[in-house]
């Protein structure tokens, strides 16, 4: 596959999609960086534009269905994209706690409806000319539910299964489509966490092994393979064996 020209990143400002955008950024690339800090996402554009890629930036919430529909299309129409990458995500938050409530629907906002308002607009510019690829972030933890991560592994899991159904709705009409399901990686949306986070990766690394994998126009990029496997097995377990080793691990 020819390496992507004019790339759209949501989620940039910072973590992986700030580390994807320094992957991407080489003369003679186009990075379109979406994000809410306008000031950190202009950081990230001027880092980008030192390697010799021609960066913009748009300061814009996910979850503003009109508003991202109006940054994507305008992207869109100012040079065909590419590759449209559905980063933006926030992490898992406490259950309990008098606003746990609406920190899950943020959660599921921004991580569920943010992916559905970054594809939806790009999916029939991509059809009409027959090229293109997205892709989707999902999550390990969107294989089975753990305590604590309700509404992020809903979120998660949601994000993988409709994009390995849009993978197959779109590939005969000549569009790629990429689910994307890391483990734990060193970003802001990871300090502080209260839960094993077993192989750890650096957000580099991470942002490398997606790049790689989008490249060989995989389905499912997950990653690392024990993690993955382990995760795999568990959502095949029985019910009661599965929640038995959860509590185990996590002490719950």
């Amino acid at each position: 596959m020819t390496a992507p020209a004019a790339i759209l990143i949501t989620g940039a400002s910072s973590g992986l999609g700030a580390a994807l955008a320094r992957g991407y950024a080489a003369p003679g690339a186009r990075l379109v960086l979406l994000g809410r800090d306008a000031v950190r996402l202009e950081a990230v554009a001027d880092a980008a534009r030192t390697l010799g890629a021609a960066a913009e930036t748009i300061a814009v919430d996910v979850t503003d269905r009109a508003a991202m529909a109006a940054a994507v299309t305008t992207a869109d129409e100012a040079g065909p994209l590419d590759l449209v990458i559905a980063n933006a995500g926030i992490g898992p938050s406490g259950a309990e706690g008098p606003d746990a409530a609406a920190k899950g629907r943020r959660i599921l906002a921004v991580n569920l409806d943010g992916v559905l308002n970054t594809v939806d607009p790009i999916r029939p510019c991509m059809v009409a000319r027959g090229a293109g690829q997205i892709a989707l972030m999902s999550s390990l933890a969107g294989f089975h539910g753990f305590p604590g991560m309700g509404p992020y592994a809903a979120s998660k899991a949601a994000v993988r299964v409709y994009g390995e159904a849009l993978r197959v709705e779109l590939r005969a009409r000549g569009v790629r489509v990429s689910v994307i399901c890391p483990g734990f990686i060193r970003t802001p949306l990871t300090d502080g966490a209260r839960f094993p986070m077993p192989m750890l990766m650096e957000v580099g690394d991470a942002a490398a092994a997606i790049r790689r994998g989008l490249a060989r126009e995989r389905p499912m990029i997950a990653f690392p393979w024990p993690v993955h496997a382990g995760t795999r097995l568990l959502a095949a377990l029985p019910a009661a064996w599965a929640d038995a080793m959860i509590r185990r691990v996590m002490r719950v």
